[in-house]
């Protein structure tokens, strides 16, 4: 073996590890399937309701003990909200008498 033989073993070394790296999620993303809490911390400080773009509400289960709130500000930045604050539970009660009693209805015509 020569010295063609260990640049090229090198090289495709090297392009393996670089196109693992590139295959590779963010650090801290959630690999698909993988069960965890989506919020690692959760802010209660109030956020006004106007400033707030979406409000994605997760409910607990296998991924995740506690509920999950998830704002999104008009901004673009995500923000956790803790579900135990008043004005986060004032907020989530608001979402939800406002989309459930339609989905209860649709179901009634079945």
């Amino acid at each position: 073996m020569g010295p063609y033989y260990t640049v090229y073993s090198d090289f495709l070394a090297a392009l393996l590890v670089t196109a693992e790296a590139q295959a590779l999620p963010p650090l801290g993303a959630p690999l698909a399937g993988e069960l965890r809490c989506r919020c690692v911390r959760t802010v209660s400080e109030v956020i006004p309701p106007r400033r707030l773009a979406s409000v994605e509400l997760i409910p607990e289960g296998p991924h995740c003990a506690v509920p999950e709130v998830i704002a999104k500000t008009k901004q673009g930045l995500m923000v956790c909200l803790n579900p135990s604050a008043p004005w986060v539970q004032r907020i989530v009660t608001k979402i939800l008498n406002r989309y459930l009693p339609r989905q209860l209805n649709s179901f009634k015509q079945f």
